[in-house]
């Protein structure tokens, strides 16, 4: 139906748009007007915004909603509903499901369900190597075809340096995106920590920081001789992005992106053994931290993601070397990212782009704006919200976070998928 959004702040970095406007969408689901109604206009509702932060609907570059394969953890329908609630209305999949998205018919199936339920709009990462096992390059034309935004071989390094070049050969010669989890597999060597005086406290294996940036520097290597656009996925390391923003500064068309957990925690939250912030890459020191912090607010990083990893129960109630690394962090991208903006690392409309169009031109998706024309793809937030987060709350199906019982501030009240109302928080 069409709508009116009335009374709220409109905070649409891609625009410049940053005041107080009324939103005005059709019954096609696009926007049609801003601070003023078209000719002709008549709202079929009118959703009052006064006092809450009207934006484009989050985009988040990485969540992992273990359908097909782990439906045991979650599925597409769970944690689509999950997104939803907390402002994101577009998501991508990694390509590593049980069977791997290296086939047209898979990258369709994701998208298909995903309309099916009518929650977040789902785009799959397609797989560079078959069944990822880093030896023969997919038919990644027929993959983009097919709906792919991307490439990556996910959490599988590719070992062959000649099999990573033809593959990223052949994204270039179609303007194709590599999506790059750099790390090199005999220095991480079943690491489950940061290599570091926490680790070595406690007894456990360790992932040197030269794991991320010994992965990182061959990639650029390989980028700078193959032209290829790539984005470099959970970077974690002061000096990786200091490696990365060099190649910026030289032309190189890369970027790169961090997960909202390594804005907030580091190895010293391992203590006591927390299997909760088991994560790949590791939680590194307060320095990397900082340097995380600096590189959002420099441009070096051009998205927060949520790195989304769903987990049944169990999976993390092992010793810490056994249980399996990832947060459930849909519910937890956006409060974290504001938090950053009390504590003076970002101004809001930053954080905002962070979470929004930056993240949509990593993708080349029509997302993340809110330009008369555009899909009305829309979060509404109550910056002055004040919650915790509780297990037996939480949408996603995965209750695995450190941050269970943190005050949270920021909530979403409405959010809008092409015009229509998927969610609409009920206080009670």
């Amino acid at each position: 139906m069409s709508l009116v959004i009335k009374g709220g702040r409109l905070m649409d970095p891609a625009n410049a748009v940053d005041g107080n406007r009324d939103l005005y969408i059709d019954d096609k689901g696009f926007v049609v007007g801003i601070g003023a109604a078209p000719a002709g206009f008549k709202a079929a509702r009118t959703i009052d915004a006064s006092g809450r932060i009207v934006c484009p609907g989050l985009v988040d570059l990485r969540a992992r909603l273990r359908e097909p394969g782990f439906e045991y953890k979650a599925t597409i329908e769970s944690e689509a509903r999950a997104a939803v609630a907390s402002g994101i209305t577009t998501l991508c999949c990694p390509p590593d499901t049980v069977p791997v998205i290296d086939t047209p018919a898979m990258a369709q199936m994701i998208q298909s369900r995903a309309w099916r339920f009518g929650f977040a709009f789902i785009h799959p990462l397609g797989a560079l190597t078959q069944n990822l096992e880093g030896k023969l390059l997919t038919d990644m034309e027929a993959l983009d075809d097919a709906g792919c935004v991307g490439f990556s071989n996910a959490f599988k390094p590719v070992i062959d340096t000649l099999v990573l070049r033809r593959a990223m050969e052949y994204c270039a010669t179609f303007d194709l995106t590599v999506f790059l989890h750099s790390e090199d597999p005999w220095l991480r060597a079943g690491g489950r920590a940061h290599e570091g005086e926490v680790a070595t406290r406690l007894g456990l294996p360790g992932t040197p920081e030269a794991a991320e940036t010994v992965g990182v520097a061959r990639d650029l290597a390989l980028i700078e001789h193959t032209g290829v656009r790539a984005h470099f996925c959970n970077i974690s390391s002061a000096r990786a992005l200091t490696m990365i923003a060099q190649a910026q500064q030289h032309g190189l068309p890369v970027s790169a992106d961090v997960t909202a957990h390594h804005l907030h925690l580091t190895e010293h939250d391992v203590v006591d053994f927390n299997t909760q912030c088991h994560v790949r890459p590791p939680l590194r020191s307060a320095r990397d931290r900082e340097a995380l912090r600096a590189a959002l607010k420099s441009g070096v990083l051009a998205a927060v993601c949520s790195d989304h990893q769903p987990h049944e129960p169990d999976a993390k109630l092992a010793p810490f070397a056994q249980s399996e690394p990832g947060i459930s962090g849909l519910e937890t991208l956006l409060p974290l990212t504001l938090a950053l903006t009390d504590e003076g690392v970002l101004g809001l409309s930053e954080a905002i782009a962070l979470l929004t169009h930056r993240p949509a031109d990593v993708l080349g998706i029509d997302a993340g704006r809110l330009g008369v024309g555009d899909t009305a793809d829309v979060c509404i937030i109550d910056l002055q919200a004040r919650w915790t987060l509780e297990a037996e709350r939480m949408i996603s199906r995965g209750r695995n976070s450190p941050f269970l019982g943190r005050p949270m501030h920021g909530r979403v009240t409405h959010t809008l998928v092409g015009g229509r109302l998927v969610h609409e928080y009920q206080t009670g």
